[in-house]
């Protein structure tokens, strides 16, 4: 993208340097054809007036291409400007820099054709200028929007609950350890020594610190949109009703309290109250592709 937008521009100015030589040389060339024409009729005073004008016209055309200069410096560091936020918008988003989709939104000079008179030149010049604008406004909007969806993502429950590697009970239908009869397991277990630390996957507020029947001493978090995730089964709990926690905080240690066969963390998932699988989240499982999904629907 560096590369194509530098050669444009360097085509620009090489274009823009070719028609301010013309003019120039036309001007010139104007003035010494009128002037060997004119010099034996004209006296002296005339002369003198006539070599003023030509001054006056000399500085006036260089004044003009040191203003044109200036202006197309200033669109120069637009352009760069421009490069870089578009670099950082597209690592966000994932996308290669050099992708067409990319590089067709960015790309510049051919829809410029230049005309060889210093007043197309300078309305073109305001036309480059006035879109240069309109696609840096887009791009900031766009690094806008990609920066309020990484802290959505930062919402998603990415964090191992605790030290443990593998679950000891996946999610999903199984055979209940105490009842023996099949049923729904709405999260999954994570074996560890009583008192291990238990930390938030993601962070959020704490809707639920207390006993519950079957799970024990629990902790719920809300991270928003009808998403919480429930730590369960918990030797102790060290976070209150109300708390804000971060995601990687120790909210409580592991134990062997309410319904269970030994001391192991319980951990679920869920949306709207019903059940995900953890594993679509955490690291090692389907997290990547889960996140998409769920941009695709933003």
């Amino acid at each position: 993208m560096k590369v194509k937008a530098r050669t444009a521009h360097n085509g620009f100015l090489s274009r823009l340097v070719l028609i301010v030589v013309g003019l120039s040389l036309s001007a010139a060339a104007g003035a010494l054809v009128q002037s060997k024409l004119g010099v034996k009729q004209l006296a002296p005073e005339q002369l003198q007036l006539l070599n003023q004008a030509q001054e006056r016209d000399a500085l006036y055309l260089q004044q003009s291409v040191q203003h044109l200069a200036q202006r197309v410096g200033d669109l120069q560091a637009k352009v760069i400007e421009m490069e870089q936020l578009g670099r950082r918008v597209a690592d966000s988003a994932g996308v290669m820099y050099t992708d067409p989709e990319v590089t067709n939104h960015m790309e510049m000079g051919e829809d410029y054709p230049l005309i060889g008179n210093a007043q197309d030149l300078g309305r073109q010049l305001d036309d480059l200028n006035h879109s240069l604008s309109q696609r840096q406004d887009w791009l900031t909007m766009l690094d806008t929007v990609l920066s309020h969806r990484l802290a959505n993502q930062a919402r998603f429950p990415t964090t191992h609950p605790v030290d443990v590697s593998y679950a000891t009970s996946n999610f999903g239908w199984r055979r209940h350890p105490i009842t023996g009869r099949q049923k729904m397991h709405e999260g999954i277990d994570f074996s560890a020594p009583v008192g291990t630390p238990i930390v938030a996957a993601s962070g959020g507020i704490v809707t639920e610190a207390r006993y519950l029947s079957g799970y024990g001493k629990t902790v719920e978090i809300a991270h928003g949109d009808g998403l919480i995730t429930r730590y369960a089964h918990a030797s102790s709990i060290l976070v209150r009703l109300g708390d804000v926690v971060e995601k990687g905080q120790m909210i409580a240690r592991v134990g062997a309290t309410g319904r269970t066969t030994g001391a192991h963390l319980h951990f679920e998932v869920r949306l709207e109250n019903q059940p995900l699988d953890p594993m679509l989240f955490l690291p090692g499982g389907h997290s990547d592709s889960l996140i998409a999904q769920a941009e695709k629907t933003e």
